[in-house]
This record gives structure tokens, sequence and C-alpha cells, in this order.
């Protein structure tokens, strides 16, 4: 299943952006959608599930209270919605089909290895 992320962009700091996950073969509902992102010359990371079971959790202290991850199935979308933004919040950002806290993670279970387009988010003043 290919995802593609979309909504990126450039904001000043205090600012917010809300990113898209769309599929254009499967349907969201059924998979849990965790949000990774990738800053330069750093380690891809994950940021959010959102279970398919429903509920979501937050895989970094950083963006509790900031970043809230939920769906909308009638149009097959999985959002992250991301405000109060920082300068360290600069990163491609990746939707995938398992949620896992780290790259290492998700390819201990045989995941992580195929990704669709990211998008990127620029923080800056």
């Amino acid at each position: 299943v290919q995802l593609q992320a979309s909504g990126g962009g450039l904001v000043q700091p205090g600012g917010s952006l809300r990113l898209s996950c769309a599929s254009s073969g499967s349907t969201l509902e059924y998979w849990s959608i965790g949000w990774f992102r990738q800053a330069p010359g750093k380690e891809r990371e994950g940021v959010s599930c959102s279970s398919n079971m429903g509920g979501s959790s937050y895989f970094l202290d950083s963006v509790e209270g900031r970043f809230t991850t939920f769906r909308d199935n009638a149009k097959n979308v999985v959002y992250l919605q991301m405000t109060n933004l920082k300068e360290e919040d600069t990163a491609v950002y990746y939707c995938a089909t398992y949620c896992a806290k780290s790259l290492d993670v998700a390819k201990s279970f045989g995941v992580g290895y195929n990704w669709g387009r990211g998008t990127q988010v620029t923080v800056s003043s």
C-alpha cells in the first residue's frame, strides 16, 4: 500500500499546518497509520499513530499537545494537525500503514523499507 503525504510548506515559528495522508488504491480505515519525519542529517523517527481500532498516540514528547492525528474515513484521509510549530519540527514528513517509534523498530517488524512521497515542512522566521 503506497501512501502520499501532502500539505507541507514554509511556516513561521508558532504557525500551524495540516498534513494529509492519502491512498489512491486502499481504504485507510482498515489500517493503523503512522506519521514519521526525517530531519536533515537525522534518522527517520515516528511521530504519531492513528489506530484503526480508534484512538491515537504520539511517540515524541516534543509534539505532545501540539500535534493531533485524526481521520476522515469518508474522504479516506488521515491528517496530522500541527500547531505552535518550532524550528526543530523542520523535516520531511511521511505516512505509512504501520506505526513505530523509529525506523529501526519498523524494520525489526519487516516494514519501513518502502515509502511513498513525503512532504517538506520548514519552520523558519
